[in-house]
């Protein structure tokens, strides 16, 4: 059995992936929802969503067993073609982890969403479907190509950007840091207890929606990098588009990662608010928890 495989299975056996439903609610009216997972890669392609000989990535397979385990589907895809208007109306929600601008050519051999796609989508979220997106999905669609201006807030982010809530600036090398929890009320949250340490690949993030509620803050106090002198800052929310529900993390570079119980508890529960299996109270609270988010350097 290879490295890969004895992971996803050790994963399964210690956090009892197919056994029990972890941080997932279940739908009232008891309709199998579905998820497309769109992992196309018009920048670094992560490691996690790579595929090889043709068999889906880390992720990708991660994210369909838990699906199976808690009775809703994912089609995981790196067509932009996918997105589109005549696609969305099958799915409940979208799952991005992604990167670059996806209109433009993609280093993985998936085709581009067409403008109109984007718009589609943005759309189709702000009527009322779900988003969900992890770590890349802040690197995807970006503001500006400057990249000084990229250390920089911007007054009128990309509309994807407005939409997701947030967007990545850069990262220093993976570290253990604290994440402090804001609402363990929020579906999913209970398991992460009050704070919990992370060993990840860390963003630093901007061009925070105001009306962001934040779930996770990331505290920067002792850590190394340029990219983390600075208060500390959302890493986990959920807000309202329009209609839609939106939530994003910026956790799941490491394989690892993909099989903590932390991390999947907490990923099951943004993917049940954003299917509307369950409500949560998402009123804004950046204000008040990460008064100083929008300062980039101390």
């Amino acid at each position: 059995m290879r490295r890969r495989e004895m992971m996803i299975a050790a994963g399964a056996a210690m956090f009892g992936l197919g056994r029990f439903p972890l941080g997932y609610a279940a739908p009232a009216d008891g309709r199998k929802r579905r998820l497309l997972f769109l992992t196309k890669s018009s920048g670094f392609e992560h490691l996690v969503v790579k595929r090889k000989e043709g068999k889906l990535a880390w992720a990708e397979r991660i994210l369909t067993d838990l699906g199976k385990a808690n009775n809703f589907d994912v089609t995981c895809t790196k067509n932009g073609s996918d997105i589109g208007a005549a696609n969305l109306g099958k799915y409940d929600a979208f799952f991005f982890y992604t990167t670059g601008n996806l209109t433009q050519p993609s280093r993985d051999g998936g085709d581009a969403i067409t403008p109109d796609g984007k718009l589609a989508l943005l759309g189709a979220i702000a009527s009322g479907k779900g988003f969900v997106g992890s770590h890349c999905a802040s690197d995807t669609f970006h503001t500006t190509a400057d990249r000084d201006a990229r250390r920089k807030n911007q007054k009128n982010p990309d509309p994807y950007i407005r939409m997701i809530g947030g967007e990545f600036i850069s990262h220093g090398r993976q570290q253990s840091t604290r994440m402090t929890v804001i609402d363990s009320a929020f579906p999913g949250m209970k398991k992460a207890g009050s704070s919990f340490e992370m060993h990840e690949e860390w963003y630093a993030l901007k061009n925070f929606a105001p009306d962001l509620h934040v779930l996770l803050r990331g505290e920067t106090k002792g850590m190394e990098g340029r990219d983390y002198q600075r208060p500390p800052f959302p890493a986990t929310w959920a807000r309202k588009h329009g209609r839609g529900r939106v939530f994003y993390t910026s956790m799941g570079h490491r394989e690892d990662v993909w099989t903590h119980p932390i991390f999947q508890s907490i990923l099951l529960g943004g993917i049940s608010w954003a299917f509307r299996n369950v409500n949560a109270d998402v009123r804004p609270n950046l204000k008040t928890v990460t008064p100083d988010a929008y300062v980039l350097e101390r």
